[in-house]
């Protein structure tokens, strides 16, 4: 789950870079676009052949990020044997009690995602025929669409917050007070730089500061 989970924020991260593409404009935009479908690791592997290549290894992380989540919550409840009477939070943060409820709304978030601007089932203000960055820029001209993406992220950094410093506390980093409060700054850190860094180009279209 760790493991997984380190892999999906490395994502974002990339992802987060690529969208930021749109204050280059639409050649830019556009051209960073088809060299993810297209160009990379080519000739090493056919064109076309990488994007397909990640985005089964990501399926395969988000697959194995959720087993182990069922796995584990199954485990724990086995272990504790009956149901307590009483259960009151003292050191948990408000990120660790809702990491399950918000991983359901990330799947959530991440169907619709796919749907709108992956497959383009889900069109929000472009065609069938829009490119990247006219899909990217019509999409946020919507104010509904940035409020919801705004709410869906907070769920997301939140989910990262907690996700961050429990995944190198399970691999064994989370080795003293100071590793462990490092480790926080950190993820607290990602999670605000993941935020700001998904929101500035949504916020940046709807205020028509990117058109």
């Amino acid at each position: 789950m760790a493991v997984t989970g380190l892999i999906m924020i490395g994502f974002l991260l990339m992802h987060m870079y690529g969208n930021l593409k749109v204050f280059f404009g639409a050649e830019s935009f556009d051209h960073y676009a088809e060299w993810l479908k297209g160009d990379i690791l080519y000739p090493l592997v056919p064109k076309g052949w990488f994007i397909w290549i990640f985005r089964f290894f990501l399926l395969a992380s988000i697959v194995l990020h959720v087993w182990s989540a069922a796995t584990l919550t199954i485990r724990a409840r086995r272990a504790r044997g009956t149901k307590y009477v009483t259960s009151k939070s003292i050191q948990q943060t408000y990120s660790a009690r809702t990491m399950r409820w918000g991983g359901v709304i990330l799947a959530g978030f991440l169907v619709f995602h796919i749907l709108q601007f992956t497959s383009k089932t889900i069109k929000t203000g472009f065609t069938g025929e829009s490119g990247p960055y006219e899909m990217f820029v019509l999409s946020f001209q919507q104010w509904w669409l940035v409020l919801a993406y705004a709410l869906w992220m907070v769920t997301v950094c939140m989910h990262i917050r907690h996700g961050f410093w429990s995944a190198f506390a399970t691999l064994g980093a989370n080795t003293s007070a100071t590793a462990r409060k490092w480790f926080n700054i950190i993820a607290y850190a990602v999670a605000i730089l993941l935020y700001v860094g998904f929101m500035i180009a949504p916020l940046s279209v709807l205020f028509g500061v990117v058109k």
